[in-house]
C-alpha cells in the first residue's frame, strides 16, 4: 500500500516550490512520481497536429518524485509521515501526529 494516493493533499518539502500545498492529480507507481495541482510548472512547446490547430508554448504541471512531497493530515492540517494499521481486516493509513485515518 502506498503512502500517497490520487486526491490527497500534499505539501512539497524540497525544491523551488517548497512549502506549497496542492492536490495530487496523478500518481505513477512505475516511476514513483506525482503531479501536484498548481505546482511545479514546466513549459512545453506544442506543435500543431491538424490544419487550423494552434501550436505554441504551454505551461503545465510537471511530475515530482513522491519522496519530495509529504501528505497533509485532514484533521490536524499538518504535513505528516504515514503509518499503517489494520482495522476490520483492512490496512489503513494513519497520521503519525494525531492518529486519524486518511
Amino acid at each position: 500500500m502506498n503512502r500517497i494516493k490520487t486526491g490527497d493533499t500534499v505539501m512539497i518539502i524540497t525544491g523551488r516550490d517548497r512549502g506549497n500545498t496542492g492536490k495530487v492529480l496523478a500518481y505513477s507507481h512505475k516511476e514513483n512520481k506525482v503531479i501536484v495541482e498548481g505546482q511545479n510548472f514546466v513549459t512545453k512547446h506544442i506543435k500543431p497536429r491538424r490544419q487550423g490547430e494552434a501550436g505554441g508554448i504551454v505551461k503545465a504541471e510537471g511530475a515530482l518524485y513522491a519522496s519530495k512531497v509529504m501528505p497533509v493530515c485532514p484533521k490536524c492540517n499538518k504535513p505528516t509521515r504515514v503509518g499503517f494499521t489494520v482495522k476490520d481486516g483492512d490496512k489503513v493509513r494513519v497520521c503519525k501526529h494525531c492518529g486519524e485515518t486518511f
